[in-house]
Order: C-alpha cells, then structure tokens, then sequence
C-alpha cells in the first residue's frame, strides 16, 4: 500500500482487459479481438503519461485487482471500484479520497489517446486555482473531472454514456469557479478511430494483423 504523500490525488478508472468485456460499442464493428488489443494499447498510453506525474495516483478497477499488471506499483496504488452505476462508483471514490485528507482530487479513464502527461499537470494547477476543472469529450460527456471537495449531486440522475452528461453536470455546479479544459476524443465507436490518425495508423500496421493470427 503506498502512503499518502502530497494532497493531490489521480484516480484513473480501468475495466480489466477481458476479451468481450471491454469497448463493447466498438467491438460491434472490429470484432473482440481487435477492440480488446485496442484497450490493452490505450492502457499502455494511460500508463506512459500518468507514472511520471509527481503526485499521488490510484487505479481503481472493475472487477479485481490482478497480481501482474501494467500500472508499476511504486507508482500507482490499487483498488476496486464500489458501487452499482458509474456515477455511485465514481461518488465513492472521490468520498474515499476526501476522506484520506486529499485537497485536489481528479478522475479519468484509461481511454485517450490523445491526452498528455502535460494535460495532466495543467488539470491540477487549474484545480489549485478554480473550485471544478472538467474536460469535454466530443460525444457530449467528459473525460476528466476534477474537485476540492465532492458534491454528490453531478454523480446522480445522469444518462450515462449520453450526450447530455456534460451539460447535467455543469448544472450541478452552478455559482462555482469552473475551469473547461480542451475538448478531447475519447476511443468508444469506430468513429473515434476514423477521427484519431495515431490510433488508426497503429490498428491498421499491428492490431488486425494481431488479431488475425489469435
């Protein structure tokens, strides 16, 4: 268990990779083979552009937590999400970590190839500056969100995965300081690919041909 050591803190939600369990919406188009290889490499970036960041990160997962993983564990502290929804599983995480005392705390996915570790520390030093930063996604919901103390109220009676999240959350925050990062792609329907040159060079070069010999 790593020990507290700053009062920001990073919570990175991860699915564990399992074939026909993970980016469901894009396997309906690629087959899943092919989307799982495309979570395992979008969890290969998350990692590149978190472990570095000097400040406290914990990932937390869908179903357990496996002895060999990714996510180096001097860098990253583990736990499983609680809860029954997205919005109950994001609620307790964020009351878990106000209640360890964090003052700045942020949650992502693990699903945004075109984030970077740069982004990251921009996010924070908003947050020390603002009450909520939030990142929008293009499809209408939000691939960052961060807070100085929780307000359960923009994790309940949302649609989740639907174009109106963002907008119900923003209604959640009114009369707070609120900072809105850049609009990001997050990868959930082929579309997403078509839209991101990097990801689309790399299923086209290794993922199918990968694929096709599993």
């Amino acid at each position: 268990m790593i020990s507290k050591t700053t009062d920001a803190l990073l919570m990175i939600f991860t699915k564990n990779p399992e074939l026909g369990k993970v980016k469901t919406r894009l396997a309906n188009s690629v087959g899943d083979k092919v989307a799982l290889n495309i979570y395992k490499f979008l969890l290969s970036h998350t990692v590149s552009v978190t472990k570095n960041l000097e400040i406290d990160k914990r990932v937390y997962y869908s179903e357990e937590i496996p002895e060999n993983d990714l996510w180096p564990s001097a860098s990253f502290s583990k736990k499983l999400q609680r809860g029954g929804n997205l919005g109950e599983k994001m609620e307790n995480a964020f009351q878990e970590a106000f209640n360890s005392n964090y003052k700045r705390v942020i949650i992502i996915g693990s699903d945004l190839l075109n984030l970077a570790q740069q982004d990251l520390e921009n996010a924070f030093l908003e947050l020390g500056k603002n009450d909520v930063v939030i990142g929008p996604a293009k499809d209408g919901g939000y691939y960052l969100l961060g807070m100085k103390s929780l307000n359960s109220d923009v994790f309940k009676n949302k649609a989740w995965s639907t174009s109106s999240v963002l907008s119900d959350t923003l209604k959640d925050f009114e009369g707070k300081k609120i900072k809105i990062l850049e609009t990001r792609n997050d990868i959930d329907e082929i579309q997403d690919i078509e839209e991101d040159s990097i990801l689309k060079k790399f299923i086209e070069s290794r993922i199918f041909r990968q694929s096709q010999k599993e």
